[in-house]
């Protein structure tokens, strides 16, 4: 029976320095009272159920966060974001309200669009370059004449040169 008890007292013991270990480690350093999170690791995971006790007494933060969202939660508000309640912080302003934006955003969306023009008429020329070249390349090879066929005229699209 006694060795049953001791065991079982171990075991607590074990399952409590086990758990203050994880708390150390996971606790925000900021939060931690009294040494720093290295310090309280080392006495922690060397001194077994002293540094536990120690840990409970000495080191763990006395209060939870204040913004935690469960039921029974009745602390003001943390602010996550202070440098937003700063005095003589710019404003965020509505886009449409800004006459310069507009402005800017509708050159922006001009320049592109010219931008566009150009490739486009860039690449139509490459590729009529490219055409004139490959039917060159053709009549080249046939040894006839290169004629460049006029707009419209679509007699060799038919076979035997019929019209119709």
């Amino acid at each position: 029976m006694l060795i049953r008890g001791g065991l079982g007292l171990g075991i607590i013991f074990f399952a409590v320095w086990v758990y203050c270990l994880l708390e150390v480690i996971m606790t925000d350093e900021s939060r931690i009272r009294n040494l720093s999170k290295t310090t309280w690791i080392m006495i922690v995971l060397l001194t077994f159920e002293v540094g536990a006790v120690a840990w409970l007494v000495a080191g763990r933060p006395t209060t939870q966060p204040r913004d935690l969202p469960y039921k029974g939660n009745t602390g003001r508000p943390v602010l996550r974001y202070p440098e937003y309640d700063r005095p003589g912080r710019f404003a965020a302003t509505n886009p449409d309200d800004d006459e310069a934006f507009l402005r800017q955003v509708r050159e922006r969306a001009e320049q592109q669009t010219r931008a566009a023009r150009e490739q486009r008429a860039e690449r139509e020329r490459q590729a009529e370059l490219e055409r004139r070249a490959q039917a060159e390349g053709r009549s080249a090879q046939d040894g006839s004449p290169s004629r460049a066929a006029p707009e419209g005229d679509t007699s060799d699209d038919k076979p035997g040169g019929q019209t119709g």
